[in-house]
């Protein structure tokens, strides 16, 4: 007796570690934005960046090293921590059910050193989550397959705050017709833009908030962001200052920038700019101790950042930062 309640204290105490380790939120950083989606696009915040069709290469194609040091990305939640959590806790909850005498003997719920009632059930929820996440991600995936909704100026001026309802076109058409519409009522408030030039300007400020962000003080930059992105990247700058951590960003190469998405809205211009890049991205400590990522093994992110300004010939401000 004084064996088997030894041996499924220990075994609660086990579980109740695992679920503590498996289901804890780490906070972590990676490039500029903490490698998250953040921001606004307007009235286009909840749908994702269009997909751009061929790449073109960034021209030209540039290499940064960040003077402070770093951080890489570790995401929050996600269905295996999920399942594990739901596993684990469901675990604990029989034994301790157990333990405490509801196990039954012989009957219904599970009597002996046999499966009960109880596990069974639990099983059973358990299957019925697995089917229920895969059904969803295919149905989500189906979805995905049509475009987005695409808002059109009611009037020939790009200044219109007027906009139809959304309407699902075929994918690459209506994606690469939206953008050039948007281009071509920008350029009628702003007869000098051009997607070279745009494009320059999106690489200079790119590397901007990286560096800003890799000193963990966005203020050099704030002319940049908009209030709302300014807000949000400060505090997980000075969170990780308070949190003794660098996010180190090295031999950052910008591979592809490129327009995906333009158009107006409420007298402001708005661009989303696919970036495709790779770089060193780690952590360190205070002391130089690397916490996460890797000085010599590059990682490949894909973004959509975007920029808005009062129409005509503007400042930029980055408004949001979408993840691939």
């Amino acid at each position: 007796m004084k064996r088997s309640t030894w041996m499924k204290c220990s075994a609660v105490f086990i579980i109740a570690m695992f679920v503590a380790v498996f289901v804890l939120e780490l906070d972590a950083y990676a490039r500029a934005g903490g490698g998250r989606s953040s921001g606004s696009r307007g009235s286009r915040s909840s749908y994702s960046p269009s997909k751009t069709s061929p790449s073109q290469p960034a021209s030209p194609s540039r290499n940064l090293t960040s003077p402070a040091p770093a951080a890489p990305q570790a995401k929050s939640g996600g269905f295996l921590r999920t399942l594990g959590a739901g596993m684990a806790g469901g675990l604990l909850g029989g034994m301790l059910f157990s333990s405490l005498g509801f196990g039954g003997h012989g009957g219904g719920m599970g009597g002996g050193g046999g499966i009960g009632l109880f596990e069974i059930l639990l099983l059973g929820g358990l299957l019925y989550g697995i089917y229920w996440y895969i059904k969803r991600r295919k149905q989500n995936a189906a979805t995905a397959t049509s475009s987005p909704a695409y808002y059109q100026a009611s009037g020939p001026e790009p200044v219109s705050p007027g906009y139809a309802q959304p309407s699902y076109a075929a994918p690459q058409d209506a994606v690469e017709d939206d953008r050039r519409r948007g281009i071509g009522y920008i350029k009628q408030m702003d007869p000098d833009f051009t997607e070279d030039k745009f494009n320059d300007l999106c690489m200079d400020t790119f590397f901007k908030i990286q560096g800003a962000w890799a000193n963990r003080d966005m203020s050099p930059i704030r002319n940049l962001l908009t209030d709302e992105m300014y807000r949000t990247m400060q505090d997980d700058a000075e969170k990780m200052k308070r949190e003794g951590k660098f996010n180190k960003l090295e031999n950052i190469a910008v591979r592809t920038v490129e327009i995906s998405e333009a158009w107006q809205e409420q007298g402001k211009d708005f661009i989303t700019v696919r970036f495709l890049a790779n770089l060193l991205d780690y952590t360190v400590s205070e002391s130089g101790e690397v916490l996460s990522g890797s000085k010599t093994d590059p990682v490949k992110f894909e973004e959509y950042w975007t920029l808005v300004r009062p129409v005509g010939n503007n400042p930029w401000q980055l408004s949001g930062i979408d993840q691939a």
